[in-house]
């Protein structure tokens, strides 16, 4: 399917599951767009901090190679995934990933309609000239292995740590990483 501008799908999300905050007066809070064709293993992201010159940097960048194919319901459950960032950031000012703030939103989403579904993470089939893995992140308790294309230091298991952790991050659950074959 061929991608469809971005703007008018934020500004619908935005009143509908956002009550307009993102965009107050019409003044968007976050740039929007897609990707130059680089990212390539994940959907979408939110960029933050601040501009060399002072202003704040808010942006949205959804993948182009992942996202084209598929139906427009990932282009939606994406975007709106980084619109909730985006508004953790800017408008609940809280600094967390997917914490408490992300999940009442998300679940709300979910609750609200049925067009998409806004989950914390998406299985998108890779694009076929994507590369292999470098490396594989072992959990040494479960034993499920994971592609990674670089090392990540401090990395545990998600699952073991809500099962084992109360889902707390615990040093016991941390990824060994080999190289893959």
């Amino acid at each position: 399917m061929p991608l469809e501008p971005l703007l008018p799908l934020f500004h619908r999300l935005d009143r509908q599951h956002f009550d307009g905050c993102l965009a107050p007066a019409g003044q968007r809070l976050v740039e929007v767009r897609w990707s130059d064709g680089r990212m390539r293993r994940t959907a979408g992201m939110y960029r933050f901090g601040h501009h060399l010159d002072g202003r704040r940097l808010s942006v949205i960048v959804l993948s182009r190679p992942l996202l084209e194919p598929l139906p427009r319901e990932a282009t939606l459950s994406t975007l709106c995934h980084e619109m909730i960032h985006a508004w953790v950031d800017r408008v609940v000012g809280a600094q967390e990933v997917h914490g408490p703030h992300f999940r009442a939103r998300m679940a709300a989403i979910n609750a609200a309609q049925a067009e998409f579904v806004v989950s914390i993470r998406h299985r998108y089939p890779l694009p076929a000239n994507s590369r292999p893995p470098r490396w594989l992140a072992c959990c040494p308790n479960c034993q499920v292995r994971l592609p990674y294309r670089r090392r990540v230091q401090g990395l545990a298991c998600k699952q073991c740590c809500d099962q084992l952790h109360g889902g707390r991050w615990h040093a016991s659950c941390l990824l060994r990483f080999e190289q893959a074959a």
